[in-house]
């Protein structure tokens, strides 16, 4: 009887969770997207995951917790999305490469604008939170080396003017994101969006 106990135990201890902890983050994430920090409860966060609030603590632990994982992963799949397109052979492709996926997650199908993750909710949170505008401010410290590290390599390469100065032209291009993105959140056409993205590329590369 003991062991039948103990093996049920054991069979219970050892199932799967009932949930994908990266789905979960990326709906939460969206919640948070949608309303910001402030306006997205708890139990908006439950509804958007599936999940109860029990399980939602014991998987990620309170709101803020939930929010500064779904911020930090935020930023982990843009540095991977800007190292992809900034791969690209020119620097226009490059950087034009970045605006367009940028734009793919401002705008949505539906031509809603949400905007930039970052700039719609963490920004706020920022003023009065440590950790969240470190994690802000570290993010954009390192979008401007990534533009500045392919700029620098069109230089170079003679893409560009040899006496090009790299470095506000990567604070221009990171600038022009942050634009598209308060634009977007505010509702500007996603063909104007690409129109001015369009521009700024031929200002960095000219």
């Amino acid at each position: 009887m003991v062991q039948n106990k103990d093996g049920a135990e054991g069979k219970r201890r050892g199932r799967p969770r009932a949930y994908d902890p990266a789905a979960a983050l990326a709906q939460a994430r969206d919640a948070f997207w949608r309303h910001g920090y402030s306006g997205t409860s708890l139990d908006e966060i439950s509804a958007a995951t599936g999940m109860n609030r029990p399980s939602l603590s014991a998987a990620f632990g309170d709101k803020r917790a939930i929010y500064v994982a779904a911020l930090r992963d935020y930023w982990l799949a843009k540095y991977a999305t800007m190292d992809r397109e900034l791969a690209a052979p020119t620097l226009k492709e490059a950087l034009l490469g970045v605006y367009d996926a940028a734009l793919s997650l401002y705008v949505t199908d539906g031509e809603e604008g949400r905007g930039c993750f970052v700039v719609g909710t963490a920004i706020t949170e920022a003023v009065d939170d440590a950790e969240i505008r470190a994690i802000s401010q570290q993010g954009f410290a390192a979008m401007d080396a990534k533009f500045a590290a392919r700029i620098e390599a069109a230089r170079v390469s003679g893409e560009i003017a040899a006496d090009s100065d790299v470095e506000s032209l990567a604070r221009l291009a990171t600038a022009t994101m942050h634009t598209l993105a308060v634009r977007a959140r505010a509702g500007t056409p996603c063909g104007d969006l690409r129109e001015m993205a369009r521009k700024a590329v031929a200002l960095i590369c000219r």
